[in-house]
């Protein structure tokens, strides 16, 4: 599977406002973080490689769990996302978590409380 190839940036914002209502919010908390520490010129480009290839694996139409299975649909794209966090956490700096908390706050409200949660360092 070829994970990066499937990597756009308009695929990955139509795959995760369709995934927030059956993921819940810290996944998409996650996915953001991924999402943000891409956009930063300095990360390194395995860490570039980590992210894209998390990033185009959630995109892809068909993968391991096919996304459409009621409760378990997300389970294989969370864990690739979740992997892929903790293998460049330490890229993950205050500005990056002010952005992603506020596209969350956008799309959920401003009562959206993530802070205990998914701590990058």
């Amino acid at each position: 599977m070829n994970t990066e190839r499937n990597y756009s940036e308009r695929k990955f914002w139509n795959k995760l406002t369709g995934m927030t209502k059956q993921t819940g919010k810290s996944a998409v908390y996650i996915t953001l973080l991924l999402y943000y520490v891409l956009q930063k010129p300095q990360l390194p480009k395995k860490a570039k490689a980590i992210i894209v290839s998390a990033l185009g694996y959630l995109i892809l139409p068909f993968d391991i769990i096919p996304d459409v299975t009621i409760g378990i649909g997300f389970t294989d794209d969370i864990s690739m996302l979740f992997s892929a966090f903790l293998a460049v956490s330490v890229y993950i700096d205050e500005e990056v978590k002010q952005q992603a908390k506020a596209r969350l706050a956008n799309w959920f409200g401003d009562g959206v409380n993530i802070d205990n949660k998914y701590r990058s360092h």
